[in-house]
């Protein structure tokens, strides 16, 4: 740019924080098959995006997993879904191979890795994940791991478990934070087969879990809300709020989550798979999720920027910002980055790299209330002077 200029010349300076846009996290990934469906609206093995959700169900066709599935999301909310649809097999086996899919010979993702592709070719990445009525233990290991890659949640059921003793020994093959196991499941009647027959406790969590993110905040978990659209449960199980040795206490204790009926039918149990403490609710993982790719996206635009000071102030009074409105919302209790000088030398800038740190603290969900009783005649002490009055 030459220096000299007979005239005037505005230089555009563009600094000071930009504003982060939390990202969408109520939009639900499935993976079903539907052997009727409209191939023009339900491509195989391939993403389909549905914002209309009764007009997907017409599409749907009969039998399969997809209408029902889609029939109990629709229950709770009218979310945004990503649908793949995958070709029914001549047993369960072939058909488990068709979920969980692969890579084609012309590059082609195939049965659940095409949730990956969504977000390339939807301009959505689905965040709540599930195979409604197919997630054995091979279709939800796999899951698992694209839950991973999507930093989204997956809700699985204790397949085939006929005992929560089973359902217990079936909950430790699994030890990701991403993954909630649930048992047994609901009980609703079916329009098309005109009669009460079991519901997939998975299909419904989906909608649940995107009800709550649209009304409430990713913050609250799947637990204790009314969930609608049920008239029952599978299994008989024992639970009382007072005492924890029920079928649903001991469900609770092995971190699987479980139904009970109480002013309405809900899920009772907020635990993930982890051993790990720090993620030991489903709250706290979905919140490391969400901080992670909302800070991340939300900087796109500061990648390959000369790296001023101000460039660096910039950034950091973003994410505090970020910080103190999810604060006040209620959606943390607290966070806060910075610049670390030691992390950062003149050799480490020097090569291009900056590191900003930042910490936070998602909320508890309120597990175990105790009140601590007491009996005392403390209050007999005025006694006459209270008749005296």
């Amino acid at each position: 740019m030459s220096d000299y200029h007979h005239g005037v010349r505005v230089v555009e300076i563009n600094e000071g924080t930009r504003p982060i846009r939390t990202v969408s996290t109520a939009v639900i990934g499935i993976v079903a098959t539907a052997p009727a469906a409209d191939a023009d609206a339900f491509p195989l093995n391939t993403p389909v995006l549905i914002t209309d959700l009764y007009a997907a169900i017409g599409n749907a066709g009969a039998g399969g997993t997809l209408r029902r599935t889609l029939s109990a999301i629709i229950g709770e909310t009218r979310a945004i879904c990503v649908v793949v649809r995958v070709e029914e097999g001549e047993d369960e086996d072939s058909t488990t191979a068709n979920i969980i899919g692969g890579v084609s010979d012309t590059g082609q993702k195939l049965g659940m890795q095409a949730l990956t592709a969504a977000e390339t070719r939807l301009g959505v990445k689905p965040r709540i994940l599930g195979v409604p009525e197919l997630d054995n233990e091979s279709v939800a290991t796999e899951l698992a791991g694209i839950a991973q890659q999507l930093r989204a949640f997956v809700y699985v059921s204790a397949y085939g478990c006929e005992t929560k003793e089973e359902a217990n020994l079936y909950r430790e093959n699994f030890g990701q934070r991403e993954v909630m196991v649930i048992w047994p499941n609901w009980q609703a009647f079916d329009v098309d087969a005109e009669e009460t027959r079991p519901l997939s406790a998975v299909a419904k969590a989906l909608g649940h879990r995107a009800r709550l993110d649209n009304e409430i905040g990713w913050h609250k978990t799947l637990s204790n809300m009314p969930v609608n659209g049920v008239t029952g449960i599978t299994k008989d199980l024992s639970w009382d709020l007072q005492d924890p040795a029920t079928d649903a206490g001991y469900l609770n204790a092995a971190d699987i989550t479980t139904l009970i009926q109480k002013g309405g039918f809900r899920f009772w149990g907020s635990r993930t798979c982890s051993i790990d403490p720090l993620f030991a609710f489903e709250s706290y993982t979905r919140t490391a999720q969400v901080l992670a790719d909302t800070i991340a996206d939300a900087h796109m635009w500061a990648v390959d920027k000369p790296m001023h000071p101000s460039l660096v102030r910039d950034i950091i009074e973003g994410v505090n910002a970020k910080f103190r409105e999810l604060t006040r919302r209620g959606y943390i209790l607290g966070g806060e980055a910075w610049f670390d000088e030691e992390l950062n030398s003149p050799e480490v800038l020097k090569s291009g790299k900056l590191y900003i740190d930042y910490d936070y603290t998602p909320v508890p969900p309120l597990e175990n209330l105790m009140f601590q009783q007491r009996i005392t005649d403390q209050y007999l002490v005025d006694f006459a002077a209270r008749i005296n009055e």
